[in-house]
């Protein structure tokens, strides 16, 4: 799967979640970009295993990444741009707020 399709797919979940489709299917959208298989050296020492699955997974986990930001910056840039309040960095410093809040409970 390239990372723009794996963009698309991340672009499609939040699009799925905001329509109100049930969660797993969303989790399912998204566990498409997630290698089935890890090729691993037979001799690898399990260090060796670990990195390598690592690295596998590190690109459609970044281009997943990618895509969330991507689209998050298209829906704030839009929501600032009409002038809405508050405006996106309001809003996320209060959800950073109520996240460490709810650390501290």
């Amino acid at each position: 799967m390239t990372e723009n399709e794996i963009k698309l797919k991340a672009i499609a979940a939040l699009t799925a979640l905001r329509g109100g489709v049930e969660e797993r299917l969303v989790s399912d959208l998204l566990g498409e970009v997630i290698p089935g298989q890890f090729a691993v050296p037979a001799e690898a020492t399990a260090e060796e295993a670990g990195l390598s699955v690592l690295a596998q997974l590190s690109d459609p986990l970044s281009a997943l990444v990618n895509g969330f930001i991507l689209a998050f910056d298209a829906v704030a840039d839009a929501h600032d741009a009409a002038g809405a309040q508050p405006d996106t960095e309001t809003i996320l410093q209060e959800l950073a707020l109520r996240l460490a809040s709810d650390n501290f409970d």
